[in-house]
């Protein structure tokens, strides 16, 4: 009985553009109604085009991935979801980027053994990879902070009122909560601008 052929794509964001897997996949003769794709992270399982995917695949069914952390964010969860894929829904998977990751070769006890342990070698390598590029992003976060580069989005321009309204908030003619709303902003907002400016000016003194 000739197979099912399915596509699974994923991107981290909707910024990021999934073109590269996307190709690999109708290069193989995939139906573009049984691609699927979800552009969120891989942080967990609760993506609608995955579990779409795992109601429609079946024992002759073969699900193509780009690369195997496409399954998961560590290893403990490609591990488990390559389970429920094989065992539990019993479709077979090809892995583009490590042709020997493909479960419709080897079904022999010797060919699942090495199944196993490429899987494992490279589920680990996905994971150790993802914890190493957090680390190195906290590390770079942290060096540019130290050169004094912030991050966000930039600071609002003050009202135009604002400092009037300072002024007259500092000499106690109005409320914190009356002040806020003539700048319209919130309480919190205009308390910690009037704090910076407070320290601004101490500063130069």
């Amino acid at each position: 009985m000739e197979h099912r052929k399915f596509g699974y794509c994923r991107v981290s964001s909707v910024a990021q553009h999934e073109d590269r897997q996307l190709i690999a996949m109708m290069e193989l003769g995939i139906p573009e109604k049984n691609i699927y794709v979800d552009k969120q992270s891989g942080k967990d399982f609760n993506r609608p085009q995955y579990q779409k995917l795992l109601r429609k695949i079946g024992e002759n069914s073969v699900i193509y991935i780009k690369s195997i952390d496409r399954l998961g964010r560590n290893y403990t969860e490609i591990q488990e979801q390559w389970r429920i894929i094989t065992k539990e829904k019993k479709a077979d998977i090809v892995v583009l980027d490590m042709p020997l990751l493909d479960t419709r070769r080897g079904k022999d006890l010797m060919g699942t053994f090495l199944s196993d342990i490429v899987l494992a070698l490279l589920s680990y390598v996905a994971d150790n990879e993802r914890i190493n590029i957090r680390q190195r992003q906290a590390e770079g976060i942290a060096a540019a902070k130290a050169k004094g580069i912030r991050f966000g989005r930039p600071p609002l321009p003050l009202p135009d009122n604002f400092y009037i309204v300072y002024d007259e908030w500092k000499a106690k003619k109005i409320s914190l909560t009356e002040a806020s709303k003539k700048c319209g902003l919130p309480k919190g907002t205009f308390y910690s601008k009037a704090r910076r400016l407070e320290n601004t000016i101490h500063k130069t003194d």
